[in-house]
């Protein structure tokens, strides 16, 4: 048995390019580092005496840099490659945390606040065009899923030395994140060659691609989905940590452990769940599945008592969907991008998880002013159905453009 399920992890991490895992490496001490965004609301009102809402202005701030940064990294590297753009993102962001550490009036961490998450969510469309150079289609999603991998035992580590290091000095939280970053470039720099943007040649017979990202209606009605996805599972780092504590009354512990057993899952199921359903069915078909395994988390919340047992089936529950869905996006927005475009097609998508992190706490807090956590996790709960059925409408639709673009090309 033993043997078994080692061949069954070496399967789902077998044939994937060395540059992948060279940028997962690179992933890994990034966001080992992230400590000073998971703790800025605390510094912001217990080190700078801000109000609450001075802190939360921050925290939007962020936010609306990361898409402006995701926005101009799309474009920048359709313009120049993906290589120079994950250095110099990694770089500024670097020295940009190690800057904001200093500045204590609010409009002057406001300023660089927005410059930071500009030049950090840069990266991230960059990042995602590298990871689909370095990969061909049978290994696609499981090298996004090995990032992903990368990302959360990042962030466990990070946040947990992060708040080991808070309760000594906030300072040097804001140091040891930069200098993260700036390893990170230096080990870019060491492990992977330089890869320069080539030009791309179309030839006569194929058929004409749409050049735009902002154009592709089917591919906007994608982002529209995924951002409505997305600011119903930022709840679970959000509302859902606080419904957990102040209604619940289970103990900051026991919540801080269902957020490791989040990352814990990823880490131990997901390359293996990829790689059995990678070429089976659609990705939307994936997608919408997994939303409908996140709804059903929500839905508990309502019907089944407080428990701790309760907490833990969402918990499982959304990881379940989170890791049916979020894989499979990334396959289907590089399968409607070319090399020419993938930058914009990347940044469109980093975009709508961003604007998710904006719009799902706003709406969520007034949702629970308004008519409690009842009425919340209700209309968490129909969101994500109704997002689900748009993901399965348009996978038909999919499918339709497809059987029209096999009919193009076998007729030339």
């Amino acid at each position: 048995m033993f043997t078994s399920s080692v061949n069954i992890y070496r399967k789902a991490y077998s044939g994937l390019s060395k540059e992948n895992w060279y940028l997962s490496l690179v992933m890994l001490l990034n966001r080992s580092g992230t400590m000073v965004v998971p703790f800025l609301t605390i510094y912001c009102t217990q080190k700078l005496n801000f109000s609450i809402v001075q802190a939360g202005m921050i925290m939007s701030i962020f936010g609306l840099g990361s898409v402006f940064g995701a926005f101009i990294g799309g474009k920048i590297t359709d313009k120049i490659g993906f290589y120079y753009l994950q250095v110099g993102a990694l770089l500024s962001g670097g020295l940009m945390f190690i800057l904001i550490g200093f500045l204590e009036s609010f409009l002057s961490l406001a300023l660089g606040t927005f410059i930071l998450s500009m030049c950090n969510e840069s990266f991230r469309p960059a990042n995602s065009t590298a990871v689909a150079y370095y990969s061909n289609e049978k290994t696609r999603t499981r090298s996004y899923s090995l990032n992903r991998l990368a990302v959360n035992l990042g962030w466990s580590f990070g946040g947990a030395l992060g708040g080991f290091i808070a309760s000594f000095d906030y300072h040097l939280l804001f140091i040891l994140d930069g200098a993260t970053n700036i390893l990170s470039a230096l080990l870019l720099i060491k492990l992977l060659p330089v890869v320069k943007k080539q030009k791309t040649e179309k030839h006569a017979h194929e058929k004409p691609v749409i050049l735009s990202a902002y154009r592709d209606k089917l591919y906007l009605v994608f982002i529209l989905l995924t951002t409505l996805f997305a600011s119903c599972f930022f709840q679970l780092f959000t509302l859902q940590t606080v419904f957990f504590k102040s209604e619940w009354h289970l103990s900051e512990q026991f919540i801080g452990g269902l957020m490791a057993m989040n990352g814990l899952i990823i880490v131990g199921t997901e390359m293996v769940i990829v790689s059995n359903l990678e070429g089976r069915k659609p990705p939307l078909f994936l997608i919408g599945t997994g939303i409908i395994i996140a709804a059903f988390s929500y839905i508990f919340l309502n019907l089944l008592s407080a428990s701790a047992w309760v907490a833990l089936l969402s918990i499982i529950l959304i990881t379940i969907g989170e890791m049916l869905s979020m894989p499979f996006m990334n396959t289907f927005w590089i399968s409607r991008s070319e090399e020419s475009n993938r930058g914009e097609y990347a940044g469109l998508y980093t975009i709508a998880w961003s604007v998710a992190q904006i719009i799902g706490p706003m709406y969520g807090a007034f949702l629970i002013d308004y008519g409690g956590y009842s009425l919340f996790w209700w209309i968490m709960t129909a969101i994500c159905l109704l997002t689900s059925a748009g993901f399965f409408i348009i996978n038909k639709q999919n499918k339709i453009m497809e059987q029209r673009k096999n009919q193009y090309v076998s007729a030339s």
